[in-house]
């Protein structure tokens, strides 16, 4: 929901029962109704913002932050990083940080593509238009898919495709019907295992560690304990939102593992050091005792 007042335009982004957060919108870069969605993009305190449905996606102040706590980990995680897919992530940062880190192939499927090309126009981060296009086209190592992330699981799974890291970034699960909500489902977390290579990582956005908005972390960090057999938790400790990593086999040490390996990690990070990742790997205690 957007309000003009003598100040401008705000938009009201929900927060939780009862709780909302509001952003004055400076300039309105571009906005649109997808076919999925309400996009707007334009310039905040934050600078140029992107809000989907009313909820901040990403802008242009932290968004390095929130993808580093999105995908670093899981690079770090993971045995190697060869074969990567991303669903949704519209942006693109996340593809760009699997290419640096070694990835020669990153399927990116994103069901939105009037939106995937308003961020690409309009963004100061992510893909460029001219990228878009090659994505598109498969010329590269990143091929962009424009369809539905759960099927082209189900078709992944059918074909008998592998892929190192398999990463999910969506809005927020939703308490009201929403067609994003089954990429959230155990079903669908079985399927993304289900095409890992071996030593590969299932990372998910999961949802917000607070207190008051911890509904979605705590179910998916009940449904990655049913399906994975190792679970790693990476709570950003400067941006609001957490992230699971899930692995098919066990890992005895996964906070210890993902600092070795970050010397050598191809994808060099700006906001996360060994530090970072043992002071961010234990789950809040509401989590943890759900």
């Amino acid at each position: 929901m957007s309000t003009i007042t003598s100040e401008g335009r705000w938009i009201t982004e929900p927060l939780a029962e009862g709780m909302v957060r509001q952003w004055r919108l400076d300039d309105v870069i571009w906005e649109g109704r997808t076919a999925f969605q309400h996009v707007v993009i334009g310039k905040t305190a934050q600078g140029v913002s992107l809000f989907c449905d009313d909820d901040r996606q990403s802008t242009e102040f932290s968004q390095l932050t929130y993808h580093e706590a999105l995908m670093v980990p899981g690079l770090l995680l993971a045995d190697k990083v060869d074969r990567v897919l991303v669903v949704g992530s519209s942006e693109g940062v996340v593809c760009h940080m699997a290419v640096a880190a070694g990835a020669t192939r990153v399927d990116h499927v994103d069901i939105d593509e009037e939106c995937v090309r308003a961020c690409a126009r309009h963004l100061p981060y992510g893909y460029t238009p001219e990228e878009v296009d090659a994505a598109v086209a498969g010329d590269g190592p990143i091929k962009l898919h424009l369809t539905d992330g759960w099927q082209f699981l189900v078709d992944a799974v059918a074909a008998g495709e592998k892929y190192d890291i398999v990463l999910v970034d969506l809005p927020d699960e939703r308490e009201e019907f929403a067609q994003h909500n089954r990429l959230y489902e155990a079903e669908f977390l079985r399927m993304a295992r289900s095409v890992l290579a071996p030593g590969g990582v299932v990372i998910c956005q999961a949802g917000c560690q607070t207190m008051w908005r911890n509904t979605t972390l705590i179910r998916s960090w009940q449904r990655f304990g049913e399906v994975f057999d190792t679970v790693a938790y990476y709570g950003s400790d400067e941006h609001e939102w957490a992230y699971l990593f899930g692995r098919a086999d066990s890992v005895a040490d996964p906070t210890g593992k993902m600092v070795e390996a970050l010397p050598s990690c191809g994808y060099r990070p700006e906001t996360i050091d060994a530090e970072a990742l043992r002071g961010n790997t234990v789950p809040p205690f509401l989590v943890r005792t759900a």
